[in-house]
């Protein structure tokens, strides 16, 4: 979320952070938003049971008020209905720190060293209602050392993830990068 805010400080960018919403009322993420002018609201999935699609009826209700384009997921770990997903087709992004169609789900780094992979790294991806199962818009590598740990891997994955989730949203805003079908099509879209 942070590095989305910073890219969409710069001039010419595509993309206008107007909303942070978060299902977690204490996430940081608040805090930085507000610290930053961003209108916030916070959304307790908790207050609706387990009425999964009211909790984001609600949601959706937030985004509209706002008149929000596009979303981007950062660190939302509950899955979504179809419903949602649907209403937000071609319009939902989600990062995931792994190479895509590796490692879906959690615990991706240390699976990734289990598996004794040579690469590991963050996809971001339209988000689908497959779990990490969207159309990937852009993945970004870093290399596994024998003597890494889940966190030293953790943290080269984390250091390449805002460039690439702010280099993904400018190729969807900027109309590069779209959702057609079960593909991404870019049109005339230049690595920055």
């Amino acid at each position: 979320m942070a590095a989305l805010i910073e890219a969409a400080r710069a001039s010419g960018y595509p993309a206008q952070i107007v909303l942070v919403i978060s299902n977690v009322p204490d996430a940081p993420g608040l805090a930085r938003a507000e610290a930053r002018g961003i209108a916030t609201r916070t959304i307790d999935h908790r207050t609706f049971g387990k009425d999964r699609e009211a909790f984001e009826r609600d949601v959706d209700r937030a985004l509209e008020s706002h008149r929000v384009e596009l979303v981007c997921l950062a660190g939302f770990m509950r899955r979504l209905t179809h419903w949602f997903v649907g209403r937000w087709q071609g319009r939902l992004l989600n990062i995931h720190p792994s190479l895509l169609p590796a490692f879906k789900g959690l615990d991706t780094h240390a699976r990734a060293l289990a598996e004794k992979v040579k690469l590991h790294g963050a996809s971001v991806h339209f988000v689908t209602a497959g779990l990490d199962e969207g159309p990937v818009i852009a993945q970004s590598a870093v290399p596994i050392f024998a003597t890494d740990t889940a966190e030293m891997l953790a943290s080269r994955v984390l250091d390449v993830e805002g460039p690439l989730y702010a280099a993904s949203l400018r190729f969807v805003a900027s109309g590069e990068a779209r959702l057609e079908g079960a593909c991404v099509i870019f049109e005339g879209a230049a690595l920055r």
